[in-house]
């Protein structure tokens, strides 16, 4: 018989497990190799993508920016819409630099998450705001703390959304442990077709991210050594980056 702590470890791991595909398809990887190759040896194309949650967030999501530029990687940002709306003109520079802009709620709330009403409009009314502030609507959804009950997903599918799951790059990136130690993190971590999560904000509140920062250009460095390149999201899963 299953004790208290290991029924709620497997109810976490179902309802919040970036890899649980229990209640419907949850993204965390692309394909690594052709249907047809499978099974005979032939290597997986070495790409990843790297998205960041939590943003827009100054002056780090700027910096971020900044680094991504230099290093001519395009990334996928998933970002809160009350923090869209406190710096905007972040939001339109991620679009306007060809960066993919995806929807992670309106507020970043876990009490909306309770209740399937107040989820639906977390998901519809930050499609709003993004669409206001930046001039496109996102057609991907990384829902806060990767929580994919069933109600969530039923609210994605209906709102035309692709969810999408992830790997988290270091599992104390919220504590900001030195750069070095996060860019170790993540390069051990990746695999061909990897969906690498780091965060650009701490969910609606913002908060120093200068590690995350410092760790990027590093990171791309020792991916491409071993002979990684970058995409985004909708590439690597074969969907569209908007609506509409």
């Amino acid at each position: 018989m299953l004790g208290a702590g290991a029924v709620v470890g497997a109810a976490w791991w179902a309802g919040f497990g970036p890899r649980t595909q229990l209640w419907g398809a949850f993204p965390y990887r692309g394909p690594v190799a052709p249907a047809s190759h499978q099974g005979s040896g032939v290597e997986a194309e070495r790409v990843v993508a790297l998205t960041f949650d939590d943003g827009p967030n100054e002056p780090w999501t700027g910096r971020l920016l900044d680094v991504l530029a230099a290093k001519q990687v395009s990334a996928t940002f998933f970002q809160v819409g009350r923090c869209a709306e406190r710096f905007p003109s972040t939001t339109r520079r991620v679009v306007d630099e060809g960066h993919v802009l995806g929807n992670h709620s309106l507020n970043h709330a876990f009490s909306s998450y309770l209740h399937d009403p107040r989820q639906r409009q977390e998901v519809a009314r930050a499609q709003e705001v993004l669409h206001r502030v930046s001039g496109v609507v996102p057609s991907l959804y990384r829902p806060p703390w990767l929580c994919h009950w069933p109600w969530v997903l039923r609210t994605v599918r209906g709102a035309g959304l692709q969810v999408v799951s992830g790997t988290f790059g270091h599992s104390l990136e919220v504590f900001q442990p030195a750069a070095a130690r996060m860019t170790a993190g993540a390069v051990r971590k990746v695999r061909p077709g990897s969906i690498l999560i780091m965060h650009d904000g701490r969910e609606a509140r913002g908060g120093d991210r200068s590690q995350t920062v410092a760790s990027v250009g590093p990171l791309v460095d020792r991916l491409r050594d071993d002979g990684y390149t970058f995409t985004t999201v909708d590439r690597l899963l074969g969907v569209p980056a908007r609506l509409g």
